[in-house]
């Protein structure tokens, strides 16, 4: 590949970065991420993904795999939120990882017995997609749940939850199963880095 080859790609880069900066400022602009607004976005990356830029295409992956089933859901809704902040450089940041003490897991962890229990993912996960995360525990020989229930055995809570998850849609989760396990209840609360530990994946 010559100079020119390169630079030229490096413009073409350059400039779908900062296009993907001003719709991701556009899109958070009213502090959420409607169906519409996520579709016009998956098609933006779908349109701009020959270019082999790795932001773009994580991206396009990402809100491809929210919108497989043709559904955004609140929970998705709020993660993209998140990423399009991250990217925009407003508000949360992507990568701004909670501290293991700010979050009410149990301590010590517990041992994680996958054999038939039941396990429900909160928050953005360093290991993968929801889906992906799913497909882990069934390949592991635990039972994926769909909610928070007296019969949840673990909630595992995403390495990309931060401080402020008592403020977000996943919190909700994460204070019913508090709830739960305040009164007597034996669920585990969990951070991913634990579950990817114990299961050594």
């Amino acid at each position: 590949m010559d100079i020119f080859t390169r630079y030229n790609r490096k413009n073409i880069q350059d400039r779908q970065i900062d296009t993907l900066i001003g719709l991701s400022k556009g899109i958070t602009a009213d502090s959420k991420v409607d169906q519409a607004e996520a579709e016009f976005l998956l098609t933006w990356l779908a349109q701009n993904s020959q270019s082999k830029n790795p932001v773009i295409l994580n991206l396009f992956k990402k809100v491809g795999d929210m919108l497989e089933d043709g559904f955004l859901d609140g929970e998705e809704s709020t993660e993209l939120l998140s990423i399009l902040h991250s990217i925009s450089g407003e508000k949360t940041e992507f990568d701004e990882v909670a501290k293991p003490s700010s979050l009410p897991v149990c301590t010590p962890p517990p041992k994680i017995i996958f054999d038939n229990k039941t396990f429900l993912f909160t928050g953005t996960c360093v290991f993968g997609t929801r889906k992906q995360c799913q497909e882990a525990i069934e390949s592991l020989g635990g039972i994926n749940a769909k909610s928070v229930s007296k019969v949840l055995d673990y909630l595992v809570i995403g390495t990309y939850v931060t401080d402020s998850w008592a403020h977000e849609t996943y919190g909700r989760k994460i204070e019913k199963a508090m709830e739960f396990r305040d009164s007597g209840v034996p669920i585990s609360i969990i951070t991913e880095e634990h579950w990817l530990n114990e299961s050594q994946l």
